[in-house]
């Protein structure tokens, strides 16, 4: 088995664009993750260069590297426990990331400080107030409802983070209907 990490795949939809390509170069995947494909045998150099290719004029792009692997994965852990899997908000942020990367958390958020030039909790705020967005827009959940699904301990600290990063109220944000969220991959 052999594992190929990407860059900028950071929804459901890319898993799919992903997996199409792969397919239309010939090449099966085992799996396909959030950030990473599973094959059966290593890409051929020719393969390599023909799926660089085809990803890089779909916004992705290979990623060689160990630290950038390791930082692409605290990404896609946070994109999915964020947008995906919220029932896990509730863990502690830095004992999930350490046991699902098998790293120290001091060595995880250190690293991801000096490549991102932010820090994971100011990451993990990011992605957590594009969701409270995306369920305002939605129209279906109350604020408190928001508040209790992402984990918030009162509605008053979501909409004072959620005014921090925006410069907005999220009831003034409900209300203006314009640019209201971000594509994943630009948080």
């Amino acid at each position: 088995m052999a594992t190929i990490y990407i860059k900028n795949m950071v929804c459901n939809r890319c898993i799919m664009v992903v997996k199409n390509e792969l397919q239309q170069l010939g090449i099966e995947p085992v799996k396909v993750a959030l950030g990473e494909v599973t094959l059966e045998q290593p890409l051929h150099p020719d393969q390599k260069g023909l799926l660089e290719a085809a990803f890089s004029s779909l916004g992705f792009a290979l990623i060689d590297d160990r630290k950038s692997q390791l930082i692409e994965k605290v990404k896609n852990l946070i994109v999915s426990l964020v947008h995906q899997d919220n029932s896990d908000l509730k863990t502690n942020l830095s004992g999930y990331l350490s046991s699902h990367l098998h790293h120290d958390y001091t060595y995880i958020s250190n690293l991801f400080s000096e490549v991102e030039g932010t820090t994971i909790e100011k990451y993990f705020i990011a992605q957590k107030i594009e969701r409270v967005k995306e369920l305002l827009v939605y129209d279906e959940l109350t604020l408190s409802e928001i508040a209790y699904q992402l984990n918030y301990s009162s509605v008053a600290h979501l909409s004072n983070q959620f005014k921090k990063v925006t410069g907005l109220t999220p009831s003034h944000f409900k209300n203006i209907k314009a640019e209201k969220r971000k594509p994943l991959d630009k948080v």
